[in-house]
């Protein structure tokens, strides 16, 4: 089963709401309808931000033990391969979900453990508290595919890392535990296992739910703007983004990975 499945919770008369990747078998590869159903949750969420009786905080999580493994690569084939989908995958589907992430007034908190790649560190990204176990694992190894990250998914990717390591992921392949995360700024804590993390969630939730919800609003509100300077140049660069679409390389990376051999390309 793919699915992104959202619980409120109350506690002292506060809510609190959890988001949960689920693909079992997958380590919580992000399907196509996880992305839809990603934006239509966090679409919902900020609604709560904004009610009355606001929603103060949002955690969101994989099952089983993983935080998100990256896209769903079997699902590939059936739309990559012509400019039109695949633009529309991009700008629609995954940024419908990851920009509705970034419009929450709400702060977000990542409960991260196991696998962390390509999709699940572009949704990490989208978080203000990364919390993670120190088996957690972190990459974007889609070089591997023959393709290269969406023009606004690089952008936001490579604002929250920085440049050098936004670079290692992407050019090299680069691979990085937790303690490298944490070194470099990506994480804002680290546990020994998921029992820890879990203590650190709860008691992170009840620190933010103390705060005032219009002060969390507006550092949001402020904290966008930092994001925003190059809009129009995103802009620009997506004119012909997806122009690679039925290039050979690009067919040579997911046809080898569909059919579990090296690419050569």
């Amino acid at each position: 089963m793919a699915e992104v499945t959202l619980l409120v919770e109350e506690t002292a008369g506060a809510r609190h709401a959890v988001v949960t990747l689920r693909h079992q078998g997958k380590f919580n590869a992000m399907s196509r309808g996880m992305w839809i159903q990603l934006r239509e949750v966090f679409l919902h969420l900020q609604q709560q931000a904004l009610a009355a009786d606001p929603l103060r905080c949002v955690v969101i999580q994989g099952a089983e033990g993983h935080f998100c493994a990256g896209g769903d690569i079997s699902e590939y084939a059936g739309f990559r391969f012509e400019t039109g989908s695949l633009r529309h995958f991009h700008e629609n589907e995954v940024w419908g979900g990851l920009s509705a992430m970034l419009a929450c007034d709400a702060p977000v908190i990542a409960a991260i453990e196991g696998n962390c790649m390509g999709a699940g560190v572009e949704i990490a990204s989208c978080c203000d508290i990364r919390l993670a176990t120190q088996d957690s694992r972190y990459g974007a190894p889609i070089g591997k595919l023959g393709f290269p990250m969406a023009p606004r998914e690089a952008a936001l990717v490579a604002h929250v890392l920085g440049p050098t390591l936004a670079r290692s992921m992407l050019l090299e392949a680069g691979l990085y535990d937790a303690g490298a995360m944490l070194q470099r700024g990506f994480l804002t804590r680290l546990h020994a296992d998921a029992a820890t993390l879990k203590d650190d969630i709860q008691q992170t939730v009840a620190r933010v739910m103390r705060l005032s919800p219009a002060a969390a609003r507006m550092h949001k509100q402020m904290m966008r703007t930092w994001m925003q300077a190059s809009d129009a140049m995103l802009d620009a660069q997506c004119a012909s983004a997806y122009d690679y679409a039925d290039s050979p390389e690009h067919r040579e990376g997911i046809t080898a990975f569909i059919d579990k051999r090296p690419a050569r390309f």
